[in-house]
């Protein structure tokens, strides 16, 4: 079976890794541009293109994939499979018809739950329990094609989004490659009426509103990490809050935002009903550190009112 990969990031060269792994006769790869990163703006390129270069796998790195030259050269190679994971781009219509068996495409989450760019952070910011990778045909419409094959798992209370996408990377290239060793891919059309979305991040969305409750706070922590962070103000410098929980702290005598109580394992921080418990933080321009010894470093005290 002879494959065309399409991935950029780490989760798309696991998957590229798992199918070199297996065996199967990757063509070449598909991937986006290299980019200037960093103060040095030093030009940095994909995970996917990394591995492709240590395997001596020919690599496209197309600006776009309306062009005739690409359209062209993935035509060349005769593929009978394009694999499609998170390469952050649609494929065009003729793209999709390249290939004399299918496109397929690794999704993380349980389609048509959370169709989109960010569904593992939108599991966790909305407080699911449960997740799952999805195997789908592709179609024109963003992930809207047919499922072939899906699986589920837990999300557990304290994993972060992060962490939660490295389990489901591996589970999406087992699963991949599970699909793949059949052969055949029959497949089931997705509901419409269940259809949810998780759309883009934007760094906004990290803003801590201590007037939310508890829980909702607490899912935004893990939910946004890596990025854009979850993030509230001290002093007037942003300070990202990258490790928290819930607790049962009486806040009766605090406003919303105001530090309760330090001690060796962090400090509290009010909410509505319930409180929310600092365990690991990043101060502007810092590095993450633990909630006491930022407590140390930074003299935070009971009745400071973050914003």
């Amino acid at each position: 079976m002879r494959i065309i990969f399409f991935g950029s990031d780490d989760f798309a060269a696991l998957h590229l890794e798992r199918l070199l792994s297996a065996g199967y006769e990757v063509l070449a790869c598909v991937t986006g541009p290299d980019k200037p990163q960093g103060r040095g703006m030093k030009i940095s390129v994909s995970p996917v293109k990394e591995i492709a270069s240590e395997r001596k796998i020919p690599c496209l790195q197309p600006l776009s994939l309306k062009e005739n030259a690409i359209v062209n050269a993935l035509k060349s190679y005769e593929a009978d499979i394009f694999v499609v994971v998170a390469y952050g781009r649609l494929l065009t219509q003729e793209v999709l018809d390249i290939p004399k068996m299918l496109c397929i495409n690794v999704h993380g989450s349980l389609l048509p739950k959370y169709r989109g760019a960010a569904p593992v952070n939108w599991a966790i910011l909305n407080g699911d329990k449960e997740t799952g990778v999805t195997i789908q045909k592709m179609a024109l419409s963003l992930d809207a094609g047919d499922i072939i094959a899906q699986e589920k798992m837990g999300i557990n209370d304290d994993e972060n989004a992060a962490q939660l996408r490295q389990r489901m990377a591996l589970a999406g290239a087992e699963l991949l490659v599970r699909v793949l060793d059949k052969g055949q891919f029959p497949s089931s059309p997705q509901d419409e009426t269940k259809v949810t979305w998780a759309p883009k991040l934007t760094k906004e969305m990290g803003k801590i509103n201590w007037h939310a409750p508890a829980p909702s706070i607490v899912n935004q922590v893990r939910g946004l990490q890596p990025w854009p962070g979850a993030y509230t103000f001290y002093n007037g410098k942003m300070l990202k809050i990258t490790q928290a929980q819930i607790s049962t702290e009486d806040t009766a005598k605090f406003t919303p935002g105001q530090v309760m109580n330090v001690n060796k394992t962090g400090f509290y921080v009010a909410c509505p009903e319930k409180a929310v418990l600092i365990k690991e933080v990043q101060p502007e321009a810092g590095k993450v550190m633990p909630a006491n010894s930022f407590v140390a470093g930074y003299k935070i005290a009971q009745g400071y009112s973050f914003i």
